[in-house]
């Protein structure tokens, strides 16, 4: 496929400057993704726009990635109320976390270059600033923005002037990009595409050229109906210290099958073909979650790769199915105790389960026994025992806790 035909087939088509898509199956060009250290890793709604990322570093265009130092000490405004701000060491390290995060999931070449606002920004002043870019916005043209009218109008928070100022600062920096390393595009997702024309406005009257702006479509929680996101309270993390690998393994696990289609395409590198496949062979047997299985595979391993994907699934076979906690490796097991409350061996196992939250006491321990609710290492549990191996205890169906 060309570039113009992959976007559209995997659905990375949302708002674009072009005159028409095919225009980008010319001549690779520089472009840029921006993000703001707001945390220290991104999640699947950033994921997306990554994995568009992706497509065009496959196709030949040249990345440049900007975590914003500059811009993180603002916030990206919302359409509720004002963000708080972050102290500067925090920026920092979120930062350097980001930048990791970023050239992993994109397969970016080693020589890509990560860049910070701040380093331009640390050198401008305010009066040439309002001189040069100030003066190329109307005001009218700022108020007409969805998230000023949104904090504005009837029943809005306010808005401070440092976050109304923000899509100056956001379109300086496409700007600047322009002027230093030819970047004449920008990448984002749905939601920053009106920042993004900000920087084109200012390249077309400052500078007499042409620069465009390419999104893709916000990703859509078709459980609750909201984005995937950190001020969303649904974000699912990259970074395996705050949504462990199991855990991410098991989001795409559990995910229904009228997202299958949807999820291959913008979260793996399948080709056509081997969607086709996969497809076909999940609906032979629903019930037996092929598709899901697959789907969460792939996407692990974009992420955490293949080796992380292949532990996710060794530990899910263990949880729920014929698996034994003897086939695994050490670093295994402490993925497993990443995910689940953990006690040490020699402990009862009554005192095991009030330990790790699998019964509220003993006396709730002894019923969930005495019911055949409790196992140890696949077998039910008749009566208290010493725990003095490594094992994992289930309550029900899929509530665990390890012991080692």
């Amino acid at each position: 496929m060309t570039l113009s035909e992959e976007l559209q087939w995997r659905g990375f088509v949302a708002e674009h400057t072009l005159d028409q898509i095919s225009d980008l199956d010319k001549a690779p060009r520089n472009f840029y993704w921006g993000t703001d250290p707001s945390a220290d890793s991104l999640h699947i709604g950033h994921l997306a726009a990554l994995m568009m990322c992706a497509c065009f570093v496959r196709h030949g265009y040249t990345p440049y990635y900007l975590v914003g130092g500059a811009t993180g000490q603002i916030g990206d405004p919302k359409d509720t109320v004002e963000r708080d701000l972050k102290g500067l060491d925090e920026i920092a390290a979120n930062k350097a976390a980001l930048a990791k995060q970023i050239v992993r999931v994109t397969h970016s070449p080693e020589d890509t270059k990560i860049l910070d606002n701040l380093d331009w920004f640390g050198e401008v002043k305010i009066l040439p600033f309002l001189r040069e870019i100030g003066k190329a916005f109307s005001m009218t043209q700022l108020l007409d923005r969805q998230f000023v009218q949104a904090r504005i109008g009837e029943g809005g928070s306010g808005i401070s002037y440092a976050e109304f100022s923000y899509t100056l600062i956001q379109g300086y920096d496409f700007l600047h990009l322009f002027r230093t390393h030819n970047v004449d595009l920008q990448l984002c997702g749905a939601d920053q595409y009106g920042n993004c024309t900000s920087g084109i406005h200012l390249i077309r009257r400052l500078e007499n050229a042409k620069a465009d702006a390419y999104s893709c479509p916000l990703i859509i929680d078709k459980v609750t109906g909201r984005k995937f996101g950190k001020s969303e309270g649904n974000a699912v993390w990259l970074d395996a210290n705050k949504t462990s690998i199991f855990d991410f393994y098991q989001f795409w696990l559990n995910q229904p099958d009228e997202t299958l289609e949807e999820f291959f395409k913008y979260y793996t590198l399948v080709t056509p073909e081997e969607l086709d496949s996969i497809l076909a062979k999940h609906a032979e047997n629903p019930g037996a979650r092929f598709g899901q299985r697959q789907l969460a595979s792939k996407v692990t391993e974009v992420v955490h790769g293949a080796d992380a994907a292949k532990s996710a699934e060794k530990i899910t076979a263990i949880l729920f199915g014929d698996g034994q906690l003897s086939d695994l490796t050490a670093d295994e097991l402490d993925l497993l105790a990443n995910s689940f409350p953990t006690a040490a061996k020699g402990a009862q196992l009554l005192d095991i389960l009030v330990e790790t939250g699998l019964a509220a006491s003993k006396g709730e321990g002894r019923k969930l026994i005495a019911g055949n609710a409790i196992s140890v290492n696949g077998i039910k549990a008749t009566d208290d025992q010493a725990i003095n191996d490594t094992a994992l205890i289930k309550r029900g169906k899929n509530k665990f806790a390890l012991v080692r």
